[in-house]
């Protein structure tokens, strides 16, 4: 009987897949309870290590420490050259595409992508209409999330080209897998991924403002509330430059400055993790607390880079992500390498209506929404939530977008009782500076529980080291 989801380990008539022949091994060679030890290894180095993120609810952020599974996801060379090719394909298209809407606006003129998805846009920023970035690059670190339902058969499910989060997770979860099965690394050509902060430090030092000689490079955190500021401290110290936040940076005589013991220092690029409404209270929220007065004026004026540029959400919201496929072809006259998700356009009043009849069947999502929150996953909601939710598209369907529910691959994941496929995603992170390069793997997420299609951490989802081999022995 064929298996209802592609399992990336095994076929079905039970053979190992080549890239996990040799970790196969390991888990024939080495009793469970060896397993659940190491387990237990693992829990424990990230609890020492304060990994853990923040979720948000009706009582306030409740913080928690992300579940990580020991047994990793493996691909082939073959696999990964073809995800490497898309991803670098689709953020340099992106990052053309970005250019355009602040400058020329060809493709809108073209009539590729409605004007209106643009500039009625709540992320598309005027402020920065016609400014030149260095290099052009406005996604300076893009997470492309994909999804695997078959042999061959990659999809992007999501752009992420704001403050994409994970990228710490990635490299913690390598470095406790190399301490706990450190003969596989000698074994296998695995490819290395603790070079990421010296990369990263590379292309953000690139995109410096032209009248820089040593660029000084922040990173500019919203705070310890926030979700992800294990992460903002973590990237800081690993590249070795100052995680501030908004009070300790002000604007002097067309520069930006950091308040540090020894005196003001100038800052030429900020590595922000601040949403675009809070970056300046004098350009945008007036309430806001987190950033900095002024800054909009030194980024217009050229005397300092944003990564993420401001603005580079009117890319990645739900809407924009259905042009992608035609966003490639526009700008660089190619076939996507990756396919988008089948995905309705609410806007669209076909569409809307074959939704609006088949609600139980799909996953519906908000345009802006993120984090797993704001869906609807339509063969697990009961009846009342699904008419709440018609209800809620009904009121502005523009404002959402449908997806059928997919059958995502599973790899193996260790369980209370054993070793047990799990529903996962993919995050590789897309680094633009000085050229565009892709993290070998990047963070593969795991729906912990059991039948769960959902892998966001805020809901209960974990990590896994993701191996990328770079032969086969």
């Amino acid at each position: 009987m064929p298996k209802r989801f592609f399992d990336e380990m095994t076929t079905e008539d039970g053979a190992v897949r080549p890239a996990y022949q040799g970790f196969a091994k390991v888990l024939d060679e080495t009793p469970i309870q060896h397993l659940q030890t190491k387990q237990e290894e693992a829990d424990a180095f990230f609890r020492r290590m304060g990994i853990t993120f923040l979720v948000y609810g009706e009582g306030g952020g409740d913080e928690r420490m992300i579940p990580f599974d020991l047994v990793p996801r493996i691909l082939g060379p073959e696999e990964w050259s073809v995800l490497e090719r898309g991803c670098i394909q689709r953020v340099t298209a992106l990052n053309m595409f970005l250019h355009d809407v602040y400058h020329g606006q060809e493709i809108l003129k073209a009539g590729v992508v409605p004007q209106e998805l643009v500039i009625n846009n709540e992320a598309y920023r005027p402020e920065v209409h016609g400014l030149d970035l260095p290099e052009q690059v406005y996604a300076h670190i893009a997470g492309i999330d994909l999804v695997r339902i078959g042999e061959k058969e990659f999809y992007v499910l999501e752009d992420n080209l704001r403050t994409p989060s994970g990228v710490s997770y990635l490299l913690e979860n390598r470095e406790i897998m190399m301490r706990l099965f450190p003969d596989m690394f000698m074994r296998h050509r695995i490819a290395p991924v603790g070079n990421y902060p010296e990369r990263l430090l590379q292309n953000l030092r690139a995109v410096a403002p032209d009248d820089t000689g040593e660029p000084t490079v922040a990173v500019m955190t919203p705070g310890r509330f926030n979700s992800a500021y294990f992460e903002h401290v973590f990237l800081a110290e690993e590249m070795g430059v100052e995680l501030v936040e908004g009070s300790d940076l002000y604007v002097d005589k067309g520069r930006v400055f950091m308040r540090t013991t020894e005196g003001p220092r100038r800052v030429d690029v900020i590595y922000r993790r601040v949403d675009d409404d809070y970056l300046d209270p004098l350009a945008f929220r007036a309430d806001s607390m987190l950033g900095v007065p002024g800054l909009l004026s030194v980024v217009r004026a050229g005397r300092v880079t944003l990564a993420n540029a401001i603005g580079t959400g009117v890319g990645d919201d739900k809407a924009m992500y259905t042009y992608v496929p035609d966003i490639i072809k526009f700008y660089l006259d190619e076939e996507p390498i990756l396919s988008n998700v089948p995905t309705y356009r609410l806007r669209d009043k076909q569409d809307l209506q074959y939704v609006l009849e088949n609600l139980k069947d799909l996953v519906v999502k908000e345009v802006h929404g993120s984090g797993g929150y704001g869906m609807l996953i339509g063969p697990a909601a009961s009846k009342q939530e699904i008419e709440d939710y018609r209800q809620r598209v009904l009121a502005d369907p523009e404002l959402f977008i449908a997806q059928p529910t997919l059958a995502l691959s599973t790899c193996p994941t260790m369980v209370r009782d054993g070793i047990a496929p799990r529903h996962v995603d993919l995050r590789p992170f897309v680094l633009s500076g000085e050229s565009v390069s892709v993290v070998p793997g990047g963070l593969t997420r795991v729906a912990l529980r059991e039948n769960s299609l959902v892998v966001n951490s805020s809901q209960g989802g974990g990590t896994k080291d993701t191996w990328v081999l770079e032969r086969y022995d």
